[in-house]
């Protein structure tokens, strides 16, 4: 192992679906099928992360010590960490540098949530300073309105067209039939996709993805911890990014509703989603070249495209002929979303960036049951939280 990489010796997950129960049940199941997996007891756990959701009262906003309480208190450390949909890889980050700066030796990393049905909204109250409660408060813009924004910018730059958006659904349908954590496991064809309700010119209903119940966990420790449990050959977090966006942002991101002037600062060399994957190669020490398999933040299909560009795994405007090409599918070049992405299991805000880290520690481990990566050796994840949060996390093996 290299001297800044951890071990991942456990992961696990609750199913997801529409259970309507509270999280931290969905959590204490994801928790201790990650310690089953790992070998470890509860009572080795030194430190503990919980990615909080926001939607569950003050329970959930205190889910370190929620989760830590559901095992029973063994007196470990606690955090907890929210970043929206990157909150996970920030819960990730947590337990890394404490491991890494020699104050713990093992954690748990947990993330869970129980989701409303329909659209995700702010909370109540006026925010004259919350980007993301202005959007609604100023033109009603939910999650799938500024999904359309980036499918149009496609289909304008790249000459990108439904049929191809709807591609992105069917792939990761296939991918996901097999997967027993997956919410929705049934095939769909391109008519499909364009036959159901439009959401949001140019995206269809199947084009985006749901609101789900999950929970997914992953244990964590330092290379001397992992080798007194016998794991000499690990799957190991080698590269992981929180990247913020650089100033003067000139291309729309959600949820802003305005970009930046270039005019007295010159723009940055990269947009930001694009800087996310570039500082996670850069700790990783490894190259786009070099990834197996990806697990994307396919909010809705469109945005699939754009992050195998942001993520350079293939070239501006190049995303789409791969996708046609069956490059992206299992087998191909570079595999997309072998889970079945969101498209499959919807969006489980704090567990969804630990669900990737979950499924590409499968497919590393060559666990991955009915959608296996054959010789899968490097991983990649990327996920984009509002508010100028960001993730991507590097596995190697």
């Amino acid at each position: 192992m290299n001297p800044n990489d951890i071990a991942v010796l456990g992961v696990g997950m609750h199913p997801w679906g529409k259970w309507g129960r509270n999280f931290a049940e969905y959590g204490l199941h994801a928790a201790r099928a990650a310690l089953a997996d790992a070998g470890v007891a509860w009572s080795q756990i030194d430190f503990v992360v919980g990615g909080e959701t926001v939607r569950n009262g003050y329970a959930g906003y205190v889910a370190g010590s929620t989760f830590a309480q559901a095992l029973g208190w063994n007196g470990a450390r606690v955090a907890t960490a929210y970043a929206a949909c990157a909150t996970g890889a920030q819960a990730l980050e947590v337990a890394r540098t404490r491991i890494l700066a020699g104050l713990s030796e093992v954690a748990l990393v947990v993330g869970a949530d129980t989701t409303p049905k329909g659209f995700l909204a702010p909370n109540a109250g006026e925010r004259w300073d919350d980007p993301d409660w202005l959007r609604f408060r100023l033109f009603g813009a939910t999650n799938p309105a500024y999904f359309a924004f980036y499918a149009r910018r496609r289909m304008d730059l790249y000459g990108a067209t439904v049929e191809d958006f709807a591609r992105v659904k069917v792939k990761n349908a296939a991918h996901g039939l097999t997967n027993p954590n997956a919410r929705y496991r049934s095939s769909v064809t391109i008519e499909d996709v364009l036959a159901s309700p439009v959401v949001c010119d140019p995206l269809h209903l199947l084009d985006i993805c749901a609101t789900s119940d999950g929970a997914a966990a992953v244990v964590v420790a330092s290379a001397e911890f992992a080798k007194r449990m016998g794991a000499d050959h690990p799957v190991r977090v080698s590269g992981l990014s929180t990247v913020t966006p650089t100033f003067p942002n000139t291309v729309l991101d959600m949820p802003n509703i305005a970009t930046d002037a270039a005019n007295a600062v010159s723009a940055p060399e990269l947009t930001f989603k694009a800087s996310i994957g570039r500082a996670a190669y850069e700790e990783a020490g490894v190259d786009p070249a070099d990834v197996s398999v990806a697990e994307v933040y396919d909010l809705s299909t469109a945005l699939e495209l754009d992050w195998m560009e942001d993520l350079r795994l293939c070239g501006p405007g190049e995303a789409e002929q791969l996708l046609r090409d069956g490059e992206t599918t299992i087998g191909g070049r570079i595999p997309i979303n072998p889970s079945g992405g969101l498209a499959c299991f919807g969006e489980a805000v704090p567990a969804q960036a630990l669900a990737q880290v979950c499924e590409l520690t499968w497919q590393l481990r060559g666990q991955a049951e009915g959608r296996q990566v054959e010789g899968a050796r490097v991983g990649i994840t990327a996920n984009q939280g509002l508010f100028g949060h960001g993730s991507s996390v590097i596995l190697t093996r």
